[in-house]
């Protein structure tokens, strides 16, 4: 037997199923309007296709909650298509598609700790920290006065990943990297 949730039980990140599908609360807001009934109007990310979809829910609808097994895993290496991955607690090695991870294979280093989601023994998706320290191992040289106010270059990272950072940052050095928009954070 499933279990179920009330719509007055959402929360950021929960898994619920709808239509067969299985969906992350990305965000919810509980309305009441003046005439009619309250409800809880919804953004959901459907965890396969990652498409992202407004829903509105009634008040006091039961809704299932899917079946998620969010677990540690450490990075181990890259293997043709495949990610494979270490389950802290008990060594099992599961290969995840690339399919899976996805834009988190750009900022995933080896021996990394990150959290992986599985429905039914089925990877579904890679959780990264928000935060990551990643190091420089191209970008071109700043030329002083060709700015107007801060600038910024392109850089590439060591995991292959190019994104753009001020112009004082050098070959070499670490920084930070924001996982959820690639955005240069500062430096480490």
């Amino acid at each position: 037997m499933a279990e179920t949730v009330n719509t007055n039980q959402f929360k950021n990140g929960m898994h619920i199923e709808v239509d067969g599908d299985v969906w992350r609360i990305v965000e919810f807001q509980h309305v009441k309007p003046g005439k009619g009934g309250a409800f809880v109007r919804t953004k959901l990310k459907n965890i396969l296709s990652g498409k992202v979809v407004d829903r509105t829910f009634n008040a006091g609808v039961k809704v299932d909650v899917a079946n998620v097994d969010r677990r540690e895993m450490q990075y181990l290496y890259r293997e043709g298509g495949d990610f494979v991955f270490m389950d802290m607690s008990d060594y099992d090695q599961p290969r995840v598609p690339a399919s899976v991870v996805g834009d988190a294979a750009n900022y995933l280093l080896e021996e990394q700790t990150v959290t992986v989601a599985f429905n039914d023994g089925t990877p579904l998706y890679v959780d990264l920290p928000a935060a990551v320290e990643l190091t420089i191992s191209q970008t071109d040289p700043g030329v002083q006065g060709d700015r107007s106010t801060g600038g910024t270059k392109p850089a590439t990272l060591q995991t292959g990943a190019t994104i753009q950072v001020p112009l004082f940052i050098s070959t070499g050095e670490k920084i930070k990297v924001d996982t959820r928009t690639g955005q240069y954070l500062g430096r480490a």
